[in-house]
């Protein structure tokens, strides 16, 4: 039997949760994102447990157990548990009695089986029992193994029951698919673009966000484009760019940045397709803006760091493939070094109110404009 091996299964607060449920008489077993990370060898961040006890049978057990217990999804069968410091998210076995495109009406289920035939991939159908045993009920290993991303059953079934899966199928081939896109869950993702307009700006930034952050996102987006998918989620951008953008960034070092890749994709309006949180709107209209308006890559890096005019280097440079030049780089470090020299104390006693703030951003521009080499002294000089 295939075995999950980490820290997080055979730890002590693992195996207090295991007991309690197994003194009870219930079954727990993880499930999910974490056995298939750990299968993967990729971090967990989140440790997901599944069960036959009721949602009102776990809080009692919490309770009896001494473990910290909140009722996050407590309608839907989810308590979150708290043992010695570490957190689990509890859902008891379910299946779906009715379903509108997004939310489903579940009855809770004595069978991990059942269980699974609600979830989306086989992938994430993968259980582990505490002593890291791992059970299969759709086949999931095989698709793991062969780094598949498929539905569970019918595509299209999984895609009516929640259209958000249309993204996430495309997401999850960013991050975890290899060599070409499941055919069938391309064809049903492609048939039932209509549903995406029933989901929420919220949702569908989460899975872009999360989609542009993979290592390298090109080959879902080109799959998603060529499906009619991305233009039902961003009217008017273009996938064609991204994989040599992708390239830049991996030459110059720069970490991928879902933000910057958005920009790349040209076409998008976050006021109609997306809804951005204020601080990554902010982030995203910086680099659009910087690509939008040319500034020079050395004040880029000198008014925004390093980091951000390496990334627009890249962004500007996506119709091509070529790692920069020395040049370049050498005027984003010099850039990125600057401090301008002259402050508001040093400006004339004469000078009041706005005068000062609008003196020294034509200072500024004389400085940035010599190549940051002209000197405290040459400024003043020149008032």
């Amino acid at each position: 039997m295939t075995r999950v091996t980490a820290d997080w299964v055979t730890d002590a607060p693992a195996r207090a949760l295991f007991s309690g449920f197994a003194d009870a008489g219930y079954e727990a077993l993880f499930v999910g994102g974490c056995v298939r990370n750990a299968l993967l060898s990729a971090p967990v961040s989140d440790l997901d447990v599944t069960t036959n006890a009721h949602p009102d049978q776990v809080m009692t057990l919490a309770d009896q157990q001494g473990w910290r217990a909140i009722p996050t999804g407590i309608d839907h069968g989810t308590v979150t548990i708290i043992v010695d410091g570490t957190v689990y998210e509890v859902t008891t076995y379910r299946r779906d009695t009715d379903t509108d495109g997004r939310h489903a009406t579940v009855a809770f289920s004595q069978d991990y089986a059942e269980d699974a035939q609600r979830r989306d991939f086989t992938m994430n159908a993968l259980y582990a029992q505490p002593d890291g045993g791992v059970r299969d009920p759709v086949g999931g290993l095989a698709d793991l193994a062969a780094r598949r991303v498929r539905f569970i059953g019918q595509a299209e079934d999984r895609i009516q029951e929640d259209y958000l899966r249309i993204l996430r199928f495309f997401r999850f081939h960013a991050w975890y698919g290899a060599d070409a896109i499941d055919a069938d869950g391309l064809a049903a993702c492609a048939a039932h673009t209509d549903g995406i307009a029933r989901l929420s700006k919220e949702r569908i930034t989460a899975e872009m966000a999360k989609l542009l952050a993979a290592s390298d996102p090109g080959p879902a987006l080109a799959a998603m484009q060529a499906s009619g998918v991305l233009q039902a989620v961003l009217p008017g951008a273009s996938a064609e760019t991204l994989p040599a953008l992708v390239h830049l960034e991996t030459l110059c070092d720069v970490a991928p940045d879902p933000f910057l890749r958005l920009a790349a994709l040209g076409g998008v309006d976050t006021q109609t397709g997306l809804k951005l949180s204020r601080r990554d709107q902010r982030h995203f209209d910086r680099h659009r803006d910087l690509l939008e308006q040319g500034m020079p890559l050395p004040e880029v890096a000198y008014r925004h760091g390093r980091d951000v005019a390496l990334g627009q280097w890249c962004l500007r440079n996506r119709a091509g493939w070529q790692a920069p030049d020395t040049d370049a780089l050498d005027a984003i470090a010099l850039g990125a070094g600057q401090i301008f020299p002259v402050k508001a104390a040093d400006l004339p006693a004469t000078l009041a109110g706005a005068e000062i703030g609008q003196t020294l951003k034509t200072l500024e521009a004389r400085w940035i404009a010599s190549d940051f080499t002209a000197t405290r002294a040459d400024l003043l000089g020149s008032l």
